[in-house]
């Protein structure tokens, strides 16, 4: 069975052809329970994203602040595996149709085995990879494998990145460039500035992929200020806060859906 990259590349072109940017949401798998995490991610896309990534929790994230950390902590400790994670991307995949990507570090993949792991995604309907900390010269044996079964690749630049690792980096990736907006980890910020609009700007004179923006946003004025330049917003802690501050699964649904709905109105404004 082919993964689902045609569909992901579908629905940001329409996202772009309906004069918007497309809204991206995360949640790691496991939180705060499998099937609320899956009930979580399906209650996001029915509230307006567009595409979901599902985050494999690891023991010691680079990339991740501390919000997203205590939601990774939480799945750990509540026993979630790879094949949780996988099971996550299809039925939430299975419940909205919606595109549907794994964002991990590499050494869990590497453990499972690269082209395993591409086959159960690609079987579960995944989208594709988010893979922050795989340098891409180190690669090929994932990129093969994913395109093989038919999942994006998607690799994060930042504002360190200079000009022509930029071109090298778009050069090897597929579905979209994700641009982190600032150096640092993720976790909301009270502005995302002028770094992540220059950033792509830069990445786009390397590449006709879509160009999506995470790292900081929260709310939806912020949404709006990235869709005024990006191709696509990407929100993660903000979701996870909404759940932990929940009384409740029910109420935590509530709250992420109506955050969705928010960010989806931020993301609509004219290019």
């Amino acid at each position: 069975m082919a993964g689902n990259l045609e569909l992901l590349s579908s629905v940001l072109g329409r996202a772009r052809s309906e004069g918007r940017a497309a809204l991206v949401g995360y949640l790691p798998a496991g939180f705060p329970t499998v099937d609320g995490g899956v009930a979580a991610m399906t209650a996001m896309i029915e509230g307006g994203c567009d595409v979901v990534e599902v985050g494999l929790p690891h023991s010691d994230p680079v990339l991740d602040g501390p919000v997203i950390q205590t939601a990774d902590d939480i799945a750990l400790r509540g026993g979630v595996k790879i094949r949780d994670v996988i099971r996550t991307v299809g039925e939430v995949h299975t419940a909205t149709g919606a595109p549907i990507l794994c964002m991990t570090y590499w050494n869990p993949v590497d453990r499972y085995g690269p082209e395993r792991f591409a086959a159960d995604l690609a079987e579960a309907g995944g989208a594709g990879c988010i893979l922050p900390d795989l340098p891409v010269e180190e690669s090929e044996v994932w990129r093969k494998a994913a395109e093989q079964h038919g999942l994006a690749t998607v690799f994060v630049v930042a504002p360190s990145s200079r000009d022509e690792r930029l071109a090298k980096i778009t050069a090897a990736g597929s579905g979209f460039v994700y641009a982190a907006s600032l150096m640092g980890v993720t976790g909301t910020r009270e502005s995302v500035g002028q770094e992540a609009r220059e950033l792509v700007e830069r990445t786009r004179t390397t590449t006709e992929l879509p160009v999506c923006v995470g790292l900081g946003v929260s709310n939806a004025v912020q949404a709006r200020e990235v869709a005024a330049f990006a191709d696509g917003v990407i929100v993660g802690s903000a979701f996870v806060q909404r759940l932990l501050d929940a009384d409740d699964h029910e109420a935590g649904l509530r709250a992420v859906r109506q955050l969705a709905g928010e960010l989806a109105e931020g993301v609509r404004v004219a290019r």
